[in-house]
């Protein structure tokens, strides 16, 4: 719907989006913006309907608003760095996505990403990172907390095996380093046996990833949750349910 590109203390407020044929608010090649009392709404099943995309942009704040799309409610890509995103309302969607990253064997960086304050509802994806295998670069410095998941599938997941081309994808021996990412004070219900899914690289594991305070519980009474946790260097759970270890 919309695209601010190469912009420089950028101020974006009190704005609707309704129903776009994609991503509805694009901000790329910016430095300095702020967006905020947005209202977005796509239908739950329209593919690729983002709803703040954000890429090679830096010193970024997206806050106060409600987002509901057939994708991520914010992904955040790569060249970008020193996010800030509070206070926002998610769902339906994909969830609060950091990627993809790596594509087609790309190089990629994000970095110093602030994520608290979220009530993500009916999502099919909660706090997510996404990185493809074969490419390189990085995911670092990236805090998730003071988050509610209502029914979420998938609430908190790690996937550097991510692949959408609806074929098997090859392994590779290079991929995008994830490292010190912090989830933190996230609390609600999963509607899928996976709450928590850390599904690392072989070849570049993921590294120094801290889960503190984090419960989560199944959406109906009935068998727990599950935490799910590969390739992992550096791992620290404080105080969190499920645990994987």
């Amino acid at each position: 719907a919309l695209t601010f590109s190469k912009c420089t203390n950028l101020r974006v407020s009190n704005l609707k989006t309704l129903d776009p044929q994609q991503i509805h608010i694009v901000i790329q090649d910016c430095d300095g913006v702020e967006a905020s009392n947005l209202l977005v709404v796509a239908p739950e099943k329209s593919p690729n309907t983002d709803g703040i995309h954000i890429t090679r942009s830096s010193n970024v704040k997206v806050h106060d608003s409600t987002i509901g799309t057939g994708d991520d409610c914010i992904s955040i890509v790569s060249g970008t760095k020193n996010v800030e995103v509070s206070n926002i309302v998610c769902g339906p969607g994909h969830g609060i996505s950091i990627g993809s990253l790596g594509v087609d064997n790309s190089a990629s960086s994000v970095s110093n990403v602030h994520v608290t304050g979220a009530v993500l509802t009916g999502t099919t994806n909660g706090a997510r990172i996404k990185t493809w295998q074969g490419g390189s670069g990085y995911a670092m410095n990236i805090v998730y907390d003071n988050i509610v998941m209502k029914n979420v599938s998938n609430p908190i997941i790690i996937d550097q095996n991510y692949c959408d081309k609806g074929k098997d994808c090859q392994k590779a021996a290079s991929g995008v380093q994830i490292q010190n990412v912090v989830f933190s004070d996230i609390s609600g219900t999963s509607a899928t046996k996976d709450a928590i899914t850390l599904d690392c690289s072989e070849s570049v594991p993921c590294r120094n990833i801290i889960l503190e305070n984090v419960k989560l519980s199944a959406v109906k009474a009935g068998p727990k949750v599950d935490a799910v946790c590969t390739n992992i260097n550096q791992t620290l759970l404080i105080n969190t349910s499920p645990t994987c270890f």
